[in-house]
């Protein structure tokens, strides 16, 4: 306290005002980018807005109402649910084994680039190409299926309401891996290799080391890319929007495909935008309990 005391009053006025001005350029962002575009949307979800009229009514709840009694939202959130489960276990797990693969020096720099390719290409762009890979008459899914004797499993991928979702998520998973696997081969170089070794000699076998030695010491980075990839599962749409706009017969439809449609092609922008803000509501609680546990995990690393 004495220490503080001593601290002349100009220069605790001069740290303060330096402070205000270094946190000024983030409260700036913050609000432009979170705060307005917030109260915004809150602010439409309330009133009937088709996109025209400059002073809509005032609606209350109504549009909460029906978004909760919309058969149609229950069944983009079912095809959400699917891409959660299917869309984040699938990368996560291929690209923590090739990840591992990789590090214990199954594979070099070419082996690095051909799985982190997939990630830098524009979203468009992959949905474009792999819808030319799914064509039913000249992608080469069916034409090899074709030369190989299995014609009875050709089909058209996108256009069949029981495979279309799962051809798009094949293709988002193909998409995802290299940047799971990229993200965990950099966590890896950090991880103690002695402990390896010993567990080795002690007769762990690859899973058992792979468990019990190399994932607890990259959890932290591992719930990170979980957090990022479990995320994009609420808030999918550009693969989607590309490659099958939600369809066929729906069989696609996603909450960000949903909105898209009810706000610009239906004008209903109120809707569209309470659709949108589930998508955060959903989302939300499960990226600070991820974080949560991986501050704690990281601190408890930094203890040790």
């Amino acid at each position: 306290m004495g220490a503080v005391s001593n601290v002349p009053a100009v220069t605790r006025r001069a740290q303060a005002r330096l402070g205000i001005l270094l946190a000024l350029p983030v409260a700036i962002i913050t609000a432009v980018f979170f705060v307005f575009p917030m109260a915004n949307a809150l602010y439409y979800s309330v009133v009937d807005f088709d996109g025209l009229d400059p002073t809509p009514p005032f609606v209350g709840l109504r549009n909460f109402t029906e978004m909760f009694t919309d058969a149609a939202t229950w069944h983009a959130l079912g095809n959400n649910a699917i891409w959660i489960a299917i869309g984040t276990a699938a990368p996560m797990i291929i690209g923590l084994l090739v990840a591992v693969l990789i590090w214990s020096g199954r594979g070099g720099a070419t082996y690095r680039l051909l799985f982190f390719l997939p990630f830098m290409l524009p979203g468009v762009a992959i949905g474009i190409v792999w819808g030319w890979i799914y064509d039913p008459v000249n992608g080469w899914i069916n034409r090899v299926l074709n030369a190989v004797g299995l014609d009875g499993l050709t089909r058209g991928w996108l256009g069949d309401p029981k495979t279309a979702i799962f051809a798009v998520l094949a293709t988002a998973i193909w998409a995802t891996c290299g940047f799971v696997t990229m993200i965990i081969l950099s966590a890896l170089r950090n991880v103690d290799v002695e402990l390896v070794d010993a567990a080795r000699i002690d007769g762990a076998n690859a899973g058992q080391r792979l468990w019990h030695i190399l994932l607890p010491q990259i959890m932290p980075v591992f719930l990170m890319v979980l957090t990022l990839t479990l995320v994009g599962g609420f808030s999918v749409f550009d693969i989607i929007f590309i490659m099958t706009g939600g369809g066929p017969a729906d069989a696609t439809e996603v909450l960000g495909t949903y909105a898209y449609s009810s706000a610009f092609q239906l004008n209903r922008i109120s809707y569209g935008t309470v659709l949108a803000l589930l998508i955060t509501v959903l989302a939300v609680p499960f990226t600070i309990m991820l974080n949560r546990l991986q501050r704690r995990l990281s601190l408890q690393g930094l203890g040790a």
